[in-house]
């Protein structure tokens, strides 16, 4: 004889079979190898061994950048990039090296419509700032370094205000989105360089409203750093307007 299900019973056995049924059409795989993912690390999508490949950035670091020295030069703490370079940023941090898994989460993250992935890689830099004691306590606000309005309809997000958010949320800072805009559209960094890159972002941002920046230490956040331009210009804009400290976080270089 066949007993009747409580409808709550009903609804749970309900999710349950279509929750199966979906992993068994398709099954959570690992956004970088492609593997079937342990179901403790569905959330993060990302399998241990592709996460444990992430070079994450350690010291001796640059000064200025961030960047990791070479640990053989001892006595120096400053890249020969920033030796050459003026950089209007007071200090940078990166949480790993753009390369290998990292980089490829971030194309798909920036380029791949996969915008959940941002808590994945704003972990790696919450990551990063308590191991390395970055300096939390002296932030007034996070500043995300925005994408010009044309630039923004084509992603239709801000990769930097995903990942500003979640590192705001974690050290409960907060978040000063629109202090930051673009004035004019730039070529992509990617396709220039090194020289180039800075003469493309040369004064193409501006502050809103100096009263939301002016006397305010802050944090620049962005997803890659590269030569430090873009951050660089940004923090030029925040300083010109009375911010005081600028450091920047981006979550590779």
């Amino acid at each position: 004889m066949l007993t009747q299900r409580h409808p709550q019973h009903r609804a749970a056995f309900l999710e349950a079979f279509l929750s199966g049924l979906v992993e068994l059409i398709y099954p959570a795989i690992c956004l970088s190898c492609r593997k079937k993912l342990p179901p403790d690390t569905l959330r993060r999508r990302v399998c241990p061994q592709c996460w444990n490949g992430i070079k994450k950035c350690v010291p001796p670091f640059c000064r200025r950048c961030g960047r990791q020295l070479d640990s053989r030069a001892p006595g120096k703490n400053i890249c020969p990039e920033c030796v050459r370079t003026q950089l209007h940023f007071d200090r940078a941090f990166s949480a790993c090296r753009y390369e290998g898994v990292a980089k490829d989460l971030i194309h798909q993250f920036k380029y791949g419509q996969k915008h959940y992935l941002g808590e994945t890689l704003g972990r790696l830099m919450v990551e990063h700032a308590l191991t390395y004691h970055l300096p939390f306590e002296v932030i007034d606000g996070v500043v995300p370094v925005p994408l010009h309005k044309a630039k923004l309809r084509e992603r239709e997000f801000n990769q930097a205000e995903v990942l500003g958010a979640f590192v705001a949320r974690e050290f409960e800072k907060p978040v000063i989105a629109d202090a930051l805009v673009r004035r004019r559209p730039t070529r992509t960094q990617a396709e220039l360089s090194g020289r180039e890159r800075f003469a493309n972002v040369r004064e193409s941002f501006a502050v809103a409203d100096s009263g939301d920046v002016r006397g305010k230490n802050l944090l620049l956040v962005d997803d890659v750093l590269t030569t430090g331009a873009t951050s660089s210009e940004a923090a030029l804009a925040l300083k010109k307007s009375g911010a005081g400290i600028v450091f920047v976080l981006t979550l590779a270089n």
